[in-house]
C-alpha cells in the first residue's frame, strides 16, 4: 500500500533547494535512507523534482530534515486545512489536540473540508496554524456560508448577523460590526439610487444585485484581511 500524497508538493522548489546545498539526487537519496530508514532511489528523487510522483508524508518530514528546510517550503500554498497543517507540520491528533476537538472528529472534518468547531475552537485553529482570517475561510470551507450571510446582512437588520459571522472568523467583534453596518449602508444606498431612476433604466436593480454577487470582496476589502 502507497503512502497518502503529501499535499500540493511543490517539485520546483525541491530542486531548488536540492541544487542550492549543492547536492545530487544520489545524495539525497542516501541521506532519505541513512537518516529515517526509507527506502528511496535516486530516481525517486528525480521523479520529486519533476513532478511526476510525490512524497507520501512520512517522506515529506524526512526530505525536509535532509534538505535542511521547513515542511511548508516544500509544498506549493496551502488551501485545505491538510494541508495547512502539514505545512505546520502537526500531526492529526497533536492539532486535535492543540485546538480542543477529538482527534477522530477532526479527522472526519478534514477529509470532509468542513468545519464543525465552536467559535473558541475555531480561534484556536486559525492561531495554531497561524491563518489569517480569509486563509481560515477558505480552509473551512466556509466561503458560501460567509457570502449567504453577509447578503442577509446588508438586505435586513446587520445586528443579527454580528454573532454568527464572528463564530465563523475569529475577528474583533467592534471591528465587525463597523464592516456590516458599513456594507449594509453601501448596499441600501444603491437600492435606493436605483429606485430614484425609476423606470427610466432598463437595468433596474443591477447595481444592487452586482453589489451582492461580490459581496465577500467588499467585505475583505473593508476587513482589510
Amino acid at each position: 500500500m502507497h503512502p497518502t500524497p503529501a499535499p500540493r508538493f511543490n517539485a520546483l522548489a525541491a530542486r531548488r533547494l536540492r541544487e542550492a546545498l549543492g547536492m545530487a539526487p544520489g545524495h539525497v537519496a542516501y541521506g532519505l535512507r541513512a537518516q529515517y530508514g526509507l527506502q528511496i532511489t535516486p530516481d525517486t528523487v528525480v521523479a520529486w523534482e519533476r513532478g511526476v510522483a510525490a512524497p507520501g508524508s512520512r517522506e515529506l518530514t524526512a526530505l525536509a530534515g535532509v534538505l535542511w528546510c521547513a515542511q511548508s517550503e516544500l509544498l506549493a500554498a496551502a488551501t485545505t486545512l491538510r494541508e495547512h497543517r502539514m505545512a505546520q507540520g502537526l500531526a492529526p491528533d497533536e492539532l486535535a489536540l492543540r485546538v480542543g476537538v477529538d482527534a477522530a472528529a477532526y479527522l472526519r472534518m478534514e477529509e470532509s473540508g468542513r468545519w464543525r468547531g465552536n467559535e473558541r475552537q475555531t480561534a484556536a485553529l486559525a492561531e495554531v496554524l497561524d491563518l489569517t482570517p480569509r486563509e481560515l475561510l477558505t480552509a473551512t470551507g466556509q466561503d458560501e456560508e460567509l457570502a449567504e450571510l453577509l447578503r442577509d446582512a446588508v438586505k435586513a437588520r446587520w445586528q443579527a448577523y454580528v454573532r454568527p459571522v464572528v463564530k465563523m472568523l475569529p475577528m474583533d467583534r467592534g471591528h465587525l460590526e463597523d464592516v456590516l453596518q458599513e456594507l449594509h449602508a453601501d448596499y441600501q444606498s444603491r437600492m435606493v439610487a436605483t429606485l430614484s431612476w425609476g423606470s427610466a433604466s432598463q437595468d433596474t436593480g443591477e447595481p444592487g444585485r452586482e453589489f451582492l454577487e461580490r459581496i465577500v470582496d467588499h467585505f475583505w476589502q473593508l476587513t482589510h484581511a
